[in-house]
């Protein structure tokens, strides 16, 4: 499938979907939601492709949402008229977002996140959609959307805690502060800390060649009877989420984000 965000390549068995917007530091803009369903579905079907690296081009592996971008897309977030003619289709777009990140998480084939520089907001969002995740040594997190007067829903405040258990979510969502490689992997965010981001890559590679050893049918079956255990409560929560996000905006903290981030300073939120 082509796409404005993504490029795939493939090398016998394994799949690299790389988030292709570098000179942005792969900011997610409408594409990046949008062709994601299309991308991960055809490597699901893709009777060759065992095994899925998500990985970014460039220094940073997602530098989360593209603001300015996305309120092209949904423009009910900053409409001052919030009545239900408004509020309604936001609720759709924002489900259809969540989609592009759930399709991850709900294919057969194990998808492995290779992260190098900053993963922050929607980044976190992906890479918590994944199966398994690695970084380099230079990266860094932030689950990022507190700082921009917005509540995170696409997902990371349903994924992440039953990755890195509550209380460490609940930090990183109150405070939207970075954590390093060293962090990520002391709290199991990450399994391994790669070197640089060639070691990274080579890791990455080296994970998906371990489970191409195994039963392809097995593997697959296994992420499914795990995925079992989650779906309901994820699905749920991502319907909950949309409806809250949907009910706080717009707001003049994000307005103030905007304007803050155009001005290139720092927002002075009154939380209203």
């Amino acid at each position: 499938m082509q796409s404005d965000y993504y490029l795939v390549e493939k090398e016998g068995a394994i799949a690299t979907v790389w988030l292709n917007r570098p000179d942005k530091k792969n900011a997610m803009n409408p594409p990046a939601w949008i062709d994601s369903v299309g991308v991960f579905k055809e490597l699901d079907e893709d009777p060759e492709v065992r095994v899925i690296i998500v990985a970014g081009k460039g220094k940073d592996f997602c530098a989360g949402i593209d603001l300015f971008e996305i309120i092209g897309m949904l423009p009910e977030l900053l409409d001052p008229e919030q009545k239900g003619g408004v509020k309604w289709p936001l609720l759709s777009k924002l489900k259809l977002m969540q989609d592009g990140l759930t399709v991850i998480e709900r294919i057969r084939k194990p998808v492995i996140a290779a992260v190098q520089g900053k993963c922050i907001g929607g980044g976190l969002d992906l890479i918590c959609a994944c199966d398994i995740r690695l970084a380099s040594a230079d990266a860094t997190f932030s689950l990022r959307e507190a700082a921009v007067g917005m509540v995170a829903d696409m997902g990371v405040l349903q994924r992440l805690p039953l990755i890195v258990g509550q209380g460490i979510a609940r930090e990183m969502a109150f405070t939207a502060k970075f954590i390093d490689a060293s962090r990520a992997r002391d709290v199991n965010l990450v399994n391994e800390v790669f070197e640089d981001a060639e070691a990274l890559q080579a890791g990455a590679r080296a994970l998906a060649e371990e489970i191409l050893g195994a039963a392809p049918i097995a593997v697959q079956a296994s992420k499914d009877v795990l995925n079992n255990a989650i779906t309901s409560q994820i699905d749920e929560g991502l319907s909950y989420v949309a409806a809250i996000s949907g009910n706080i905006v717009p707001s003049n903290d994000l307005m103030e984000a905007v304007t803050a981030m155009g001005e290139k300073r720092a927002p002075k939120f009154t939380g209203t």
